[in-house]
């Protein structure tokens, strides 16, 4: 596969005299780019994804999910979720994530040794779960260990991150797309912001947590689709607010609350 194209911030500063009208339409134009481009050129990896997480949960076992810092909204986004698979474990420790002290979890998400404790609590069943990891610049060592120990007690593991943010980082050791089984690039660029608007500004805007997403949700709904074609039912979650939802979701819940402690 080619090497993604990298967006370049540092270029395109808005005009002083509409800047500000203009800078929403930028971000959005970049964005949609972005996300296009990684829709586009991701497909065959996020099939192959799918069909590791459809083979989990034909297996009656647990699609994980973790990332630190930002990266745990992929975690929330995809458990418990209306229109979502209900075979799903999020790995959330708040130390890790940012209620509880931002530049903390900042601090401990790249010091070696934490995995261990991260997964205290969780049962893994290599035979039959699997693992996504959510790092955009796949550099930081938590994800990095999470993936290298749960692949080597042998959980296929997915991740979701930005091979040109990995590259363009200067630090030593390993990188989130070098340690896990099947890899999906956002395609966002190193920094991750989309838009500078002035010289002196770091860039602004965001993408990775809304392309990332995407992703996320594609693969979930590939999978799904794979259990149908092979003659299986996927247990997905029914808005709250729909008719029917409590009697649905109360089966799926029941039938794995003693897997996922979140329940």
């Amino acid at each position: 596969m080619t090497e993604p194209p990298r967006t370049d911030t540092t270029e395109g500063t808005l005009p002083a005299e509409d800047g500000i009208r203009a800078a929403g339409a930028v971000y959005r134009d970049r964005l949609q780019s972005v996300l296009a481009t990684a829709l586009r050129e991701e497909g065959q990896n996020v099939r192959r994804a799918a069909e590791v997480v459809a083979t989990t949960f034909s297996a009656r076992g647990v699609l994980y999910i973790f990332g630190s810092g930002h990266s745990h909204m992929f975690a929330e986004e995809a458990f418990y979720r209306a229109g979502g698979a209900a075979r799903v474990c999020p790995v959330l420790k708040p130390p890790y994530m940012l209620h509880e002290g931002a530049v903390r979890s900042t601090v401990l998400e790249r010091e070696p040794g934490h995995a261990a404790d991260l997964l205290s609590g969780y049962r893994l069943e290599p035979e039959r779960d699997c693992v996504l990891v959510v790092s955009n610049s796949g550099a930081n060592a938590l994800p990095v260990e999470v993936a290298s120990v749960t692949r080597a007690q042998g959980l296929p593991v997915i991740a979701i991150t930005s091979r040109a943010y990995a590259q363009a980082v200067r630090r030593p050791g390993p990188r989130l797309h070098e340690v896990a089984d099947v890899v999906i690039d956002n395609h966002c660029p190193p920094g991750d912001a989309l838009v500078r608007l002035a010289d002196d500004l770091p860039p602004t805007g965001p993408a990775s947590t809304v392309v990332g997403l995407a992703l996320l949700n594609s693969l979930v709904v590939e999978a799904c689709a794979i259990q149908l074609a092979r003659g299986e039912r996927p247990e997905v979650f029914l808005s709250a607010n729909m008719p029917g939802a409590a009697e649905h979701n109360e089966k799926a819940v029941a039938a794995l609350s003693a897997r996922v402690p979140h329940l």
